[in-house]
């Protein structure tokens, strides 16, 4: 089994942790897949430049970063530094790894969105210029091919958009892109964050759940989901309807914090639950 781990890129997530877990299922014989994110990188580097980040709202509540062009090239810069030091992180552990972009071999491929819906004081409107992409398409035997040869892709966005034929670096969100890759090699998926998982009541952390395998589970955590952390469920579903074994979302900064994951900790969904869900809305369509 292929083990996709998704390291988040919020400030208080330290990656040591789950560096040395890579390292740890590598030498045991698994093939694992490293996705990064960054956001967090951008923000900072936009900062030292004198440039406020954006974030929009589209019409079904997402809140997600306006992509200019100023924006993008910040983007490639930062996110090309992560991904370097995280290759190096893995190659001191003993790990070969090999970082990538969604740009190389097309590793992450779609059509560019130069405009977006957004919610602006309360009215819908369209804004242009955005540098960012849909996945349509995994290459997933390159990363096979990687992996079949004993290395361990590192890989982040920014994907490859397609621009009316031209391909173009855009902006495309970590989450999603773990879940697209997860999804094309039917792997068990990480998303690795700063919390120990989705709370039934998101102020309470005792109120973890723990297991999600019926369409009441799914329906119980969707509404539970907020902020940040629906993004993170909508790249569970993603993975789950593109072939993915299970979602486990856990704490970057737990001890042993992907071990301890695949192990029973964080939030565990299960393909059974999508699965009943669609059995139950087709029951009712009926």
């Amino acid at each position: 089994m292929t083990v996709v781990i998704k390291v988040g890129g919020a400030r208080a997530v330290d990656p040591a942790g789950a560096l040395a877990d890579v390292a740890s299922l590598v030498a045991d014989g698994e093939q694992v897949v490293v996705v990064h994110g960054g956001s967090t990188k951008v923000d900072e580097t936009l900062e030292r430049l004198g440039v406020e980040p954006e974030y929009v709202e589209t019409p079904s509540g997402v809140v997600g970063r306006f992509t200019d062009e100023t924006t993008m090239e910040v983007f490639e810069m930062a996110f090309g530094h992560l991904n370097t030091q995280l290759v190096a992180g893995l190659q001191s552990e003993g790990v070969d790894a090999v970082g990538l972009t969604g740009v190389d071999g097309k590793l992450l491929y779609g059509p560019r969105k130069s405009a977006v819906r957004v919610v602006e004081d309360g009215k819908k409107k369209i804004r242009r210029g955005d540098h960012s992409g849909t996945i349509k398409q995994v290459n997933g035997d390159l990363l096979e091919t990687l992996l079949g040869d004993g290395y361990t892709p590192v890989a982040g966005p920014p994907m490859a958009g397609d621009d009316d034929g031209e391909v173009i670096p855009v902006n495309t969100d970590a989450d999603r892109s773990a879940a697209a890759i997860a999804g094309e090699l039917d792997a068990q998926l990480v998303l690795l964050t700063d919390v120990e998982g989705v709370y039934a009541d998101p102020d309470d952390p005792s109120t973890l759940i723990e297991s999600v395998e019926t369409a009441s589970d799914w329906d119980a955590l969707e509404d539970a989901a907020e902020g940040f952390m629906g993004r993170k469920i909508m790249a569970a579903e993603e993975a789950l309807d593109g072939g993915a074994s299970e979602v486990v979302v856990a704490d970057a900064n737990a001890e042993s914090p992907i071990l301890s994951a695949l192990d029973g900790g964080g939030t565990h969904v299960h393909a059974s639950a999508l699965e009943q869900d669609t059995d139950q809305t087709a029951t009712e369509e009926q």
